[in-house]
């Protein structure tokens, strides 16, 4: 990898009139700040339509583009969609934080339009997608299904045959909610068009993109629901064992995620197939792919499923470089990130070697006053990722507040910090002039943002992923000034 930076954001935290970042126009002007400040990254979280909790990590399929972020505007200037149909919605009234609810509410009646006025237009476009993207199907009959049944997961059906996938009866219900399946094959059909089009822009201005893949898929979702064999579910499709971490420093209960766990030993007997499916998928979308909870491909907490926490769990082993170097051989133009943080035992420090993947080093964790922490700057060798933090981390403006005096002091004394530079900078300056090939910042900690600007605290399942840029922090005088900030050290630093 290339010595280089590049910022971590979200789309759903680009500045929209319609209450949710999307693929339209700031995001065109996100790159363009990105390349002003000298970046050749842009890292994302990942881009699946979210289910309860709004989490980008719990999604509804692997493959499937979140209908949220499709640019309104662009359906305007297609003819999709009329201003006035647009404006007749509330989609939230705070530009600074998104309200799911307001969207959820409103964002498919008028994404219904569009295909109304779309569909016959974009027949023979739709039919090349859909013939380009087998998971298609399943997918838009799933999300059809889950609206006739008022969106509850799948395995609380009340048609047997449904979810068991008899054949008869799906093609009896393909048919009778023919209208939804199409609408939800439409959507995707607008999505990746809108996508396509903005990965061509980013690719032009020398940037690429970093996606996130959650090691798990989500139970209700149509990767599950479509291949329940690939996962370890009971003959009612109940889970066995659920995902989640054990109780460490920060989360006494440890994290219980919830996700069913996969059925390795049937995954071997393909060769990993459906793993292989997946990343191929999301290869059309990144560049590189960074593998959240990488330590689960050695080995996972699994917790007996109908816990009320995650302390009942135990570990088990998982496929290691089985796995990864299937990925490895078959994926040999895609760049892989481990996300290796937590307690790294020598197995999974083995693997992350065998592997050759880079591994993370988050700068919130390197100033531990009680003991020398390998998340320090020299203590890294160049194959790493440097961050100042993830979107699971407080603001750096948020730590200093927060976190043990000790530390702060150890941070200051480290890195020599100033107020005429400022605490975030001076941190950002830290990352930057380390010997990782790669440092990724937050926008947040570009910005100086406190609390206000958390994407996610772990452990608390609502009302997180809502921070939002504004429309001046990333075009207009003090966008311009902040890009040329960033790209003075970037260059300094030979980045």
């Amino acid at each position: 990898m290339e010595r280089a930076s590049g910022i971590l954001l979200s789309v759903s935290s680009l500045p929209s009139p319609y209450g949710i970042g999307t693929l339209g126009k700031s995001a065109y002007d996100f790159v363009d700040f990105l390349e002003a400040a000298g970046q050749k990254y842009w890292q994302m979280l990942p881009l699946g339509p979210v289910s309860y909790g709004d989490s980008p990590y719990q999604s509804f399929s692997s493959f499937a583009g979140n209908p949220y972020y499709i640019d309104l505007d662009m359906l305007i200037s297609d003819g999709l969609l009329k201003k006035k149909e647009v404006l007749a919605y509330d989609f939230g009234d705070d530009p600074g934080k998104v309200d799911y609810g307001k969207i959820y509410s409103c964002r498919f009646e008028l994404l219904a339009k569009a295909k109304n006025r779309g569909w016959e237009r974009d027949t023979d476009e739709v039919a090349a997608f859909a013939a380009e993207n087998p998971w298609l199907e399943n997918y838009a009959l799933f999300m059809a299904l889950k609206r006739h049944f008022g969106m509850v997961s799948w395995i609380e059906w009340p048609e047997e045959a449904l979810k068991r996938r008899v054949p008869a009866a799906l093609a009896e219900y393909r048919e009778k909610l023919a209208a939804d399946v199409e609408l939800f094959t439409y959507i995707q059909f607008l999505f990746y068009k809108q996508w396509k089009l903005l990965r061509e822009y980013i690719h032009s201005k020398g940037i690429k993109i970093i996606g996130d893949v959650p090691i798990y898929a989500a139970l209700d979702s149509a990767d599950v629901w479509s291949e329940p064999w690939e996962f370890v579910l009971d003959e009612n499709y109940t889970p066995v064992e659920v995902a989640g971490c054990p109780p460490d420093s920060f989360t006494a209960d440890g994290q219980l995620w919830g996700n069913p766990l996969y059925d390795w030993d049937h995954m071997r007997r393909d060769g990993f197939g459906w793993w292989i499916r997946r990343i191929d998928g999301l290869a059309r979308l990144y560049d590189i792919i960074r593998i959240d909870h990488f330590r689960g491909f050695d080995e996972y907490w699994a917790v007996p499923y109908g816990s009320k926490t995650a302390k009942g769990g135990c570990w088990k082993k998982g496929p290691g470089m089985e796995l990864v170097g299937v990925l490895n051989n078959w994926f040999s133009g895609v760049s892989f990130i481990a996300e290796d943080l937590g307690f790294i035992t020598p197995s999974v420090q083995k693997l992350l070697d065998d592997s050759g993947w880079p591994g993370m080093k988050v700068l919130e964790f390197a100033f531990d006053s009680r003991e020398p922490s390998n998340y320090l700057p020299h203590f890294y060798n160049n194959n790493c990722i440097c961050y100042t933090g993830t979107h699971d981390n407080e603001t750096l403006i948020q730590w200093k507040t927060s976190a043990d005096k000790a530390d702060v002091s150890l941070a200051k004394k480290y890195l020599n910090l100033t107020d005429k530079e400022g605490f975030a900078f001076g941190i950002i300056r830290g990352g930057m002039s380390s010997v990782a090939d790669l440092f990724i910042a937050q926008m947040q900690d570009y910005l100086g943002l406190g609390a206000e600007g958390r994407m996610n605290k772990p452990g608390e399942p609502q009302g997180w992923w809502r921070w939002r840029l504004k429309k001046e922090q990333i075009k207009g005088k003090d966008a311009r000034a902040l890009a040329g900030k960033i790209k003075e050290m970037t260059l300094m630093y030979g980045r």
